[in-house]
């Protein structure tokens, strides 16, 4: 089975579209922008320039007063290519910048990676700046995934029943059988945009993810054929079976080429904490498409619509702040036709969002 991206896909052109600037407007409404608003475009060297464009055109069209802070992309000091991460390195506690963010009240993120682990936004959330993180997708995405007012119940929903848990079994018919203990998780969904001072949000939106405290991750997740492997941007051709033990990863089998990138991208970094379980979680998003992967070319996809599928099961490896684990090292990985549930009551069954 051939599921890599289709080199046959048109090339998009990168030049202002109207449908795509009134996605962005869109977007800010229901961020509640108003007439005066200072709004801060945050960008870096490497950012995609057609979307800070929008953003910018898109606030004046509303009447604010956006401005465009960007900085250098820093230079990688990691051992192997970084996608992803969601821990933009480009402010690097820079004074004058931080002190930008912190006079502005909303923050329109357009870095590479996004600041949503990033150690700067706690300060900036504490400033009373809300923050908008458009992921580094072509437009055209963007634009076919503008958030809804509905997509914000199923989302609380899952937050509020995912906080009330003590447990999480991921289960599926390849062989997952996989156990979260979610005492003192911490939990949290977006649903696409941030209309409230001190918080943060990403479009597009639509999951529900915790962050499981240390030691408490154990089994078995088996990746099947079709699932998706976001920082290669690929979909998987074969199985790869990942054995869990204390929340890390201590054995990847498989004898494709999947299971072999994996291994080696872990090995790699030579840090531990590259193993272990970044969060767990599921997609809510119903116009979120499974197929988009195959549909652009790899520098036009950030891979988050694979994020939000509903229905998927997605598992991420790295950073986990509230297990005291912090690295570069980051998979997210999203898994179809899982059955998941909380306490006994499944919320995804065999892939399908209830």
């Amino acid at each position: 089975m051939d599921l890599a991206p289709c080199c046959d896909a048109p090339m998009l052109t990168d030049r202002i579209e109207a449908p795509w600037l009134d996605a962005f407007a869109a977007v800010f409404r229901l961020c509640k922008v108003t007439p005066g608003e200072v709004v801060c475009l945050l960008a870096e060297s490497q950012s995609r320039a057609l979307n800070i464009d929008l953003a910018e055109f898109a606030l004046l069209r509303l009447g604010c007063r956006p401005f465009r802070c960007v900085v250098p992309t820093p230079a990688s000091s990691a051992p192997v290519p970084v996608r992803s991460t969601g821990a933009s390195r480009a402010l690097g506690q820079h004074p004058a910048v931080m002190a930008a963010l912190a006079a502005s009240s909303l923050v329109v993120d357009l870095t590479l990676e996004g600041l949503l682990h990033a150690p700067e936004l706690p300060a900036i959330l504490k400033s009373g700046a809300r923050v908008l993180m458009v992921s580094n997708e072509h437009p055209e995405a963007l634009a076919r995934l503008i958030p809804v007012p509905d997509d914000m119940a199923p989302v609380k929903a899952g937050i509020a029943r995912a906080r009330a848990a003590r447990r999480m079994n991921v289960t599926s018919a390849a062989g997952t059988d996989l156990v979260v203990d979610m005492t003192g998780a911490a939990v949290a969904g977006v649903w696409g945009w941030t209309d409230r001072p001190g918080t943060v949000a990403h479009w597009p939106g639509g999951v529900v993810v915790a962050f499981p405290r240390a030691g408490t991750v154990n089994g078995t997740l088996v990746l099947a054929p079709g699932d998706v492997n976001l920082t290669f941007k690929r979909y998987l051709a074969d199985a790869v079976r990942l054995n869990i033990v204390d929340d890390h990863i201590v054995e990847i089998e498989g004898s494709g080429t999947d299971a072999e990138l994996m291994r080696r991208y872990l090995a790699a970094w030579g840090d531990r904490a590259a193993y272990a379980v970044s969060h767990v979680g599921w997609g809510t998003n119903p116009r979120a498409r499974y197929e988009a992967l195959a549909m652009y070319d790899q520098r036009d996809t950030n891979g988050t619509e694979l994020r939000a599928v509903a229905g998927n099961f997605l598992f991420s490896t790295g950073a986990n702040e509230f297990a005291g684990r912090y690295t570069e090292g980051h998979f997210d990985i999203p898994c179809f036709g899982t059955t998941i549930a909380l306490d006994g009551e499944v919320v995804v069954r065999e892939g399908v969002l209830l």
